[in-house]
């Protein structure tokens, strides 16, 4: 347990705990492990030098790498107002196609008022074309009972006519068989005499009641003559008149069929028309719909499209921040890099003049602060302690420490070579790797 005064000859600071090992008077032979080990270390300087200008190379070309990648994010930053641009367009583009469908729309709409017009038309002229056609089928009704009737009085007529015929016969027939009675009566009469006594004193005019029943017989058939005659001309005047009637309901029958036939293909010929311009306006509704329809599905493809190219730059850029900001953490890597090697440098120019206690620890991955090791494997590292007064911890005795650490023998104490604290630096090899310093305070404080 020892301690030493301040330069002003005050008494004790602090007591200090130093290993009684470190007190020993160094071992000052020149031995050929010390000569070897020196030659090691050189040549580790000499490496770590090389590394060091290496270090320093790619320092700048990450620099030159950073600002492109500075530059490319000033102009993503400038991108994006384009790309808001883009989507006021887009929305606008939009915009105007729902207009469009809209107006589409409303033309269907008016070209479907307008087809239900042509159908209410179309069941009009088709019950009227059924009432003609109806119409049509009670005057050909009609036409074939009035020719009944006509043949039906034309057989009456014939058969009348006969009658005639055959009574004016009888009528000739008779009177030649009258006459010829009347001339045998005559001529019996003629050739005989007789006498005869009435007692009612009359006389019986054979002649005279002859005359009289002959004048009779021929009134009686020239009365009947005319009476046929008559009739006979009454009943040819009626079915005269009856067959020009019929005959004119035939001509204006005719002539109705005429003019519904005529009607008929006029109808016809309007259906065909009215069913050509429907299936126009359907193919053009067709058209509408399936232009409206395809309009859309672009619109929602480059819809699509915009919003994958927009989630695609977010990406990209998300993926250049990510970069960006591990090229910050390499470049802050490298930086302290730097600084460790300039610590190392000026460590190295001020060992002529001071005592230097330099440890070389191998391990994978660790990291020493003090008397603890944290390691892990994978990489491997070199631990420098160096400062005016070495602060080893209690286990320290100059030997190897646990985990393949080489300690020199230290210098010494001397009042004037005490540092108020001691640094440890661990340098991790690889050019990606990353660098941990770790500053341990020292058990030890400076005097003044």
């Amino acid at each position: 347990m020892q301690a030493w005064p301040s330069e002003n000859g005050s008494p004790f600071i602090t007591p200090i705990t130093c290993n009684e090992s470190l007190l020993r008077p160094l071992n000052l032979e020149i031995n050929s492990s010390a000569q070897a080990e020196k030659c090691k270390e050189k040549n580790e300087l000499q490496s770590l030098n090389s590394k060091f200008a290496c270090f320093i190379d790619k320092v700048q070309e990450l620099e030159q790498h950073n600002l492109l990648l500075m530059t490319k994010w000033e102009f993503l930053k400038e991108k994006k107002h384009p790309k808001s641009n883009m989507e006021s367009l887009f929305h606008e583009y939009i915009s105007q196609l729902r207009k469009k469908l809209e107006g589409l729309e409303w033309e269907r709409a008016q070209w479907q008022v307008e087809v239900n017009s042509w159908r209410e038309t179309m069941e009009g002229n088709r019950k009227r074309f059924e009432e003609e056609c109806n119409r049509r089928a009670c005057a050909e009704n009609e036409y074939v009972a009035l020719k009944k009737e006509v043949d039906c009085a034309f057989m009456d007529k014939s058969k009348k006519e006969a009658k005639v015929e055959s009574l004016v016969q009888n009528i000739c027939f008779l009177k030649t068989a009258i006459e010829e009675d009347i001339q045998e009566l005559q001529s019996r009469i003629s050739d005989t005499c007789i006498s005869m006594k009435i007692d009612n004193s009359r006389e019986l005019d054979m002649a005279g009641i002859i005359d009289e029943f002959r004048c009779r017989y021929e009134d009686i058939a020239s009365q009947s003559r005319a009476e046929a005659e008559a009739w006979y001309q009454d009943q040819y005047q009626e079915l005269k008149t009856e067959a020009a009637k019929h005959c004119d309901d035939l001509y204006s029958a005719k002539d109705e069929l005429g003019e519904l036939s005529r009607m008929v293909h006029r109808v016809k010929s309007e259906i065909v028309n009215i069913k050509a311009q429907r299936k126009k306006l359907e193919e053009e509704v067709a058209a509408a719909e399936e232009c409206g329809e395809m309009a859309m599905k672009d619109a929602k493809h480059k819809l699509a499209e915009l919003e994958d190219a927009l989630h695609k730059a977010k990406q990209d850029m998300a993926c250049q921040l990510r970069v960006y900001q591990e090229l910050l953490n390499l470049k802050l890597a490298m930086d302290i890099e730097i600084m460790t090697y300039r610590k190392l440098l000026e460590g190295e120019e001020c060992r002529s003049v001071q005592g230097v206690l330099l440890a070389v620890q191998r391990s994978q991955g660790a990291v020493v602060c003090g008397n603890h090791l944290h390691g892990g494997p994978g990489r491997s590292g070199v631990t420098l302690t160096h400062g005016r007064e070495s602060c080893s911890p209690a286990n320290f005795n100059g030997l190897p420490e646990p985990g393949g650490s080489l300690c020199e023998e230290p210098s010494p104490p001397s009042k004037d070579l005490c540092v108020p604290s001691c640094e440890e630096f661990c340098l991790l090899d690889g050019k990606e790797s990353d660098v941990s310093i770790v500053l341990a305070p020292s058990p030890c404080e400076s005097r003044g």
